[in-house]
């Protein structure tokens, strides 16, 4: 008999766990929708068209592509089968899993575009798919929550996901976190500076790699990608930002990037974005000004974004950034876009990590009516229905058992109130109420349980 088994890097979620996992969907759905976004879904597979091409060659190996239906292998010959998989991929494989929901948001934009009011807001829950090696905090199936702006280059845009996060993560208990920002014209500008204009898409992909392997394997990223010991050099001054705030990385910025226009706008805009930040009144920011942090997706062009929680060592929970022109792929080329991403998996491992949950985001059923035979059904059923118009969570047990087979019941799924239904209870009409927590019992009139529970 076969054993059953998960692929690697996906996860059953029982009902505790989706009781918290349904805490943090709501939580940034509260925020979403009082930003004024609008829900969306699109399909989870894609055509590969769509999606290749969007994220740079490395986010392109991590497609997870979708066989042809049918006896797809049938027309092959030898010559396709031989010729590599880059070729052979189209002639076996024309759908793929959607990556993430920013290049599918994009794909919908421009399919629907006569039908939306420009700029649009939109926010979108749904799975996504990477076929990535999977470790602590990395899944190849997670949840995002994006939420993008469409058909303006505002930078109130900015500001405004600048306060979603942090009233998300506030709102979430996760009060220790890090708001890392930083703007990709200067990443352009760094290029430029340095003596390596146009190469600021291989600067990034290296630079976002930072925190995982260090500066001087960075550097010899580099190097192997054909950047020389002088432009090594000149590009130094970028890791010597540490233990400065926010003001002096800007002056220090402005100097060693005078020569770069690109850079000027990117750190212009930075400044503009931080004062509309402050215009909104955000009290305690947590925000860092960090010019190496590059986001290796390769449609970013202006601000970015990336959120750590403090004190647990778990990659970035939430990424974002400004798009110039991800619909001209799709044939409508100048709609520019910001967004951002939460990751409720690394954001759920966070909350456990460090015991952030409410006790009511797993609580479930609240009340369970035990009666102990047909004639105290007959109470039990209209009790149930009271409670449950209360807003109560209630449950009968839906045999007749021995007492202990139901309370034994009621532990294994923590439910805090019992109310015990024998033919005393039925010839008097007080039932008996039980707080399984403490373990007092009280008698009391039908029409006052739900207040008691409450």
């Amino acid at each position: 008999m076969q054993k059953p088994t998960l692929p690697k890097g996906t996860r059953d979620f029982g009902p505790e766990q989706m009781s918290k996992r349904l805490f943090i969907f709501d939580t940034i759905r509260q925020t979403f929708k009082r930003f004024g976004f609008l829900p969306l879904e699109t399909p989870a597979m894609e055509n590969l068209s769509t999606l290749t091409g969007k994220y740079g060659d490395e986010g392109d190996q991590l497609l997870f592509k979708i066989l042809n239906s049918g006896d797809f292998a049938a027309n092959l010959t030898e010559l396709d089968i031989s010729s590599g998989y880059k070729k052979l991929t189209p002639k076996i494989a024309e759908k793929g899993l959607r990556y993430d929901l920013t290049v599918p948001f994009a794909r919908y934009v421009v399919m629907n575009r006569n039908a939306l009011a420009l700029p649009f807001k939109r926010y979108q829950m749904q799975p996504v798919w990477r076929a990535d090696r999977p470790q602590k905090g990395r899944y190849r199936e997670f949840y995002q929550c994006d939420a993008d702006v469409v058909g303006t280059d505002s930078l109130i845009c900015e500001a405004e996901i600048v306060l979603m996060i942090h009233e998300v993560f506030r709102n979430l208990g996760i009060q220790q976190f890090t708001l890392k920002i930083n703007n990709r014209k200067i990443l352009a500008g760094i290029a430029e500076a340095i003596g390596v204009p146009g190469q600021e898409g291989t600067l990034s992909v290296a630079i976002d790699k930072l925190d995982k392997i260090g500066q001087e394997k960075v550097l010899d990223e580099l190097r192997e990608r054909g950047f020389s010991e002088d432009t090594i050099t000149n590009l130094l001054p970028l890791f010597t930002f540490t233990e400065l705030d926010i003001r002096q990385i800007l002056e220090r910025l402005s100097n060693w990037l005078a020569v770069s226009e690109t850079a000027r706008k990117g750190i212009a805009e930075l400044e503009e974005t931080l004062q509309l930040v402050d215009a909104y009144g955000l009290l305690n920011s947590q925000i860092e000004l960090d010019p190496t942090l590059a986001r290796g997706l390769s449609y970013y062009t202006g601000a970015i974004f990336e959120v750590k929680a403090n004190g647990v060592s778990i990659g970035s929970v939430s990424g974002g950034g400004r798009y110039d022109n991800l619909t001209g792929a799709f044939g409508m080329p100048g709609l520019s876009g910001v967004g951002i991403s939460f990751g409720v998996d690394r954001i759920y491992d966070v909350m456990e990590e460090l015991n952030l949950f409410p006790a009511s985001a797993g609580q479930g059923t609240r009340v369970l009516i035990v009666p102990f035979d047909a004639e105290a059904r007959r109470v039990a059923l209209p009790l149930l229905s009271q409670l449950r118009n209360s807003d109560i969570a209630a449950e009968v047990y839906p045999d007749l058992a021995k007492i202990k087979k139901m309370l034994d019941y009621a532990n294994a799924k923590s439910i805090p109130y019992v109310v015990l239904i024998g033919s005393e209870e039925v010839q008097t009409g007080l039932l008996t109420l039980r707080n399984m927590v403490t373990g007092e019992q009280h008698k009391v009139p039908v029409e006052e349980i739900s207040n008691l529970i409450l």
